[in-house]
């Protein structure tokens, strides 16, 4: 299991990140602390409170801190030399709320932590290839991604297009609907827009199928391999066919 320490001067600004983050999680929610603000309500962080909500993940394999500027993260190294277990404790570098909220939909689906990083990393370059530019040398993450583990599965496959037809296309929510689908069958699922020629990219990446920029009214493509391709596909299909419940 994974946990997530989340640290912000605002306790407030926290509280909003957080809950951002749980709307796209309708179960297996993973566990979630805020150390945030100063003791007396204003802003400000603090180490201790930091390593408490850490410790307080006391059933978490793994737990990621993610904050969001300047003395947070200085606190949050601090923090480390409190806690009773530091090693398995991870500092992300990623941005506050886009990593928050793709971390926890892929650790709702029970990813661990290397695919956790993985998403992670590459946060930034995801929001800059979104945005049509490359990522800046201090806009990427200090590590180079971990590539996404593919199934131990057989090779057949699957494949279907469709027209998205819920009003926004793949925003946050629905994009979290198709990733948290995806993830139920032993099968690498890849999605691609062919109105934009984008893709294809991992549908186990949240970031990485917003930044394809479906809207309503774009074609995609959705192919999967392994032991469930089929299984997977139907749903999916069933998914874009529906709108994503948003009709």
């Amino acid at each position: 299991m994974i946990g997530f320490v989340v640290v912000s001067h605002s306790r407030p600004l926290a509280e909003a990140a957080v809950a951002l983050a749980t709307q796209m999680v309708a179960e297996a929610l993973p566990p979630i602390e805020i150390a945030a603000g100063s003791a007396d309500g204003g802003f400000g962080t603090d180490a201790a409170a930091i390593a408490a909500s850490v410790d307080r993940l006391d059933a978490a394999e793994d737990v990621v801190v993610l904050m969001d500027l300047g003395s947070a993260v200085l606190s949050a190294e601090m923090a480390l030399e409190f806690v009773e277990n530091p090693d398995r404790v991870h500092l992300s570098s990623a941005p506050f709320v886009e990593g928050l909220v793709a971390a926890v939909v892929l650790a709702a689906t029970g990813a661990d932590w290397t695919s956790i990083h993985a998403e992670l990393g590459s946060a930034y370059a995801q929001k800059a290839r979104h945005l049509g530019a490359e990522p800046g040398p201090d806009e990427s993450a200090p590590e180079p991604p971990v590539p996404l583990p593919e199934p131990a599965s057989g090779g057949d496959e699957a494949s279907f297009e469709a027209v998205v037809v819920n009003p926004s296309g793949l925003h946050a929510r629905p994009a979290a609907t198709f990733v948290k689908t995806a993830a139920k069958f032993d099968a690498l699922v890849e999605i691609e827009n062919v109105d934009a020629g984008s893709g294809p990219v991992s549908a186990a990446s949240l970031l990485a199928l917003i930044a394809l920029g479906i809207g309503r009214g774009a074609r995609v493509r959705v192919r999967a391999r392994g032991r469930e391709a089929q299984p997977a596909i139907d749903a999916l299909r069933a998914l874009v066919e529906d709108g994503f419940g948003e009709l």
